[in-house]
């Protein structure tokens, strides 16, 4: 009977002192973690699905802009090519290729937007405003996704970082993760421009 108290103290002494130690909130901010990182591989696999679309009603009006469609479809078929995983998150090597494969494919589509310029049919086309509509609000959901990604990884980092959490850190396996590279802090909060209506600045 004794033996059954004491084991029911030291098991409440320990929960307590878990929660003190920053255990809960690694535990919360882990997941935020995955939940910002689902969101942020949703909303690059819509802009990757925009694409074929995009291409073919381009390639209908500018069909020998061969170069800037072809930098498109490659810099996409890299994008498909990596093997996306949970695991990807927390590898700093293969979520800098990430970052560079969305990267490419970013600007080989700014280009793409560009030679669009060029060409008015294509720009009052019906199927391609509304692509420009989808992509403008994919790009912006990108920007919110990264950023929210970013800041969940600072907040958990800073946890595992910090005493007397990071002693729970250390016990429980929890490393800090990497994150994506900010190049430019004040432009990571605001999404690429997409815009058809007007003329491309010189």
């Amino acid at each position: 009977m004794f033996r059954r108290s004491l084991l029911a103290v030291l098991s409440l002494l320990v929960l307590v002192s878990l929660g003190g130690c920053g255990y809960n909130d690694l535990q919360s901010q882990d997941e935020q973690i995955k939940a910002g990182w689902s969101e942020v591989l949703n909303q690059y696999q819509r802009r990757a699905d925009l694409v074929p679309n995009l291409v073919n009603v381009v390639k209908g009006y500018a069909s020998h802009e061969k170069e800037v469609l072809t930098q498109v479809t490659n810099a996409r078929a890299q994008v498909g090519q990596m093997q996306i995983t949970p695991e990807l998150a927390n590898d700093p090597q293969a979520l800098q290729k990430f970052q560079a494969a969305q990267g490419q494919l970013g600007s080989a589509l700014s280009r793409l937007l560009v030679v669009s310029e060029n060409y008015p049919q294509l720009k009052a086309d019906g199927v391609f405003r509304d692509l420009q509509a989808q992509l403008e609000g994919t790009e912006n959901r990108i920007t919110v996704a990264r950023n929210r990604y970013i800041k969940a990884v600072q907040v958990y980092n800073t946890t595992v970082r910090q005493f007397p959490s990071n002693l729970t850190a250390k016990l429980f396996g929890f490393a800090v993760k990497p994150n994506f590279a900010v190049e430019n802090e004040k432009e990571i909060s605001k999404a690429p421009k997409v815009n058809f209506d007007s003329a491309p600045a010189r």
